[in-house]
């Protein structure tokens, strides 16, 4: 009886055991390499390699933003020497044309674009103020004598011209006129002269204008100049009949020698236009205003 009872609790046990096991086969995993994996760790597995793959995907998306970027500034670089090129190629032409005293100037044909960015973009205005910090170095640092006698020759047609509305490209194929750069220009090239004039006097020059126009133009002139502000000056020398049949250049290197006959020390000559500073008789120094590139503003030559 005993043996059927030991028999009897050894069956009992057995069952009890196969029944924990398998109790314990449904938190479990076994994978064909015959390791047994919880499922916590399959779970911390997968969102292991759900994180990589984000990293993965983020990493692709910042190398490829990065790579973009760095063609678009090796574009900008690109595009920068580009315009540089071609600024020295149109100031070149301009240049010469300048020298030879040409009215029918043959710019490329990218010079007209060329000349809008040049305005627009701020080179112009620039180019402007580095030269009047230039004038007032050299002239600043000089003084002028109380006698009046110690004279500055300004181009009067530098701010006669403002008021003409003929501004030409300097290459004629340019249908469309940029009205709106011709007004920056205008506004940019009066602003400037008008401050350059008014710290010449306030420095004690002397100032005499010259103009390439006929004296039978000289009330208008006058009234021109004084609307835009220059209301004092020692004289605005205008050309008379004979000199209408002297070139500029001529006419210019005369009228600077009765100045001088006259007692008058030219302390500088100041013009955008090459006409105005060839020649003898030009005094100490000369100082050159910036035309806008390819621009062209109309004058009696």
């Amino acid at each position: 009886m005993s043996d059927n009872a030991h028999q009897m609790e050894r069956n009992y046990s057995i069952r009890s055991l196969s029944s924990r096991g398998g109790s314990g086969m449904n938190s479990s995993y076994m994978v064909e390499s015959g390791f047994l994996v919880s499922s916590f760790t399959a779970t911390m597995f997968i969102g292991v390699l759900v994180t990589v793959g984000i990293v993965l995907i983020s990493l692709i998306i910042v190398l490829t933003v990065m790579l973009q970027s760095c063609e678009s500034k090796n574009s900008g670089v690109v595009q920068s020497h580009a315009f540089v090129d071609y600024h020295r190629i149109c100031n070149t032409h301009a240049q010469h044309a300048e020298l030879n005293g040409l009215k029918a100037h043959d710019c490329p044909p990218f010079c007209g674009d060329l000349a809008k960015q040049y305005i627009k973009g701020g080179l112009y205005a620039r180019e402007l103020n580095v030269t009047n910090a230039v004038i007032q170095s050299y002239l600043g640092a000089v003084a002028a004598v109380d006698n009046g006698l110690d004279v500055v020759l300004m181009d009067a047609d530098d701010i006669l011209s403002l008021h003409a509305l003929n501004i030409d490209l300097f290459t004629n194929r340019s249908d469309d006129f940029d009205s709106e750069s011709f007004e920056e220009v205008n506004h940019l090239k009066q602003s400037y002269l008008l401050q350059l004039y008014m710290q010449l006097q306030a420095g004690g020059w002397t100032l005499v204008f010259l103009s390439r126009k006929s004296q039978r133009e000289q009330n208008v002139a006058e009234e021109i100049m004084y609307s835009a502000g220059f209301r004092s000056w020692y004289s605005l020398i205008m050309r008379s009949e004979d000199e209408l049949q002297i070139d500029s250049r001529t006419y210019f290197s005369r009228r600077r020698e009765a100045l001088e006959k006259d007692g008058f020390r030219i302390a500088g000559v100041i013009s955008s236009h090459m006409d105005a500073l060839t020649g003898p008789f030009l005094g100490k120094l000369i100082f050159k205003i910036p035309n806008p590139i390819c621009y062209q503003y109309s004058s009696a030559h």
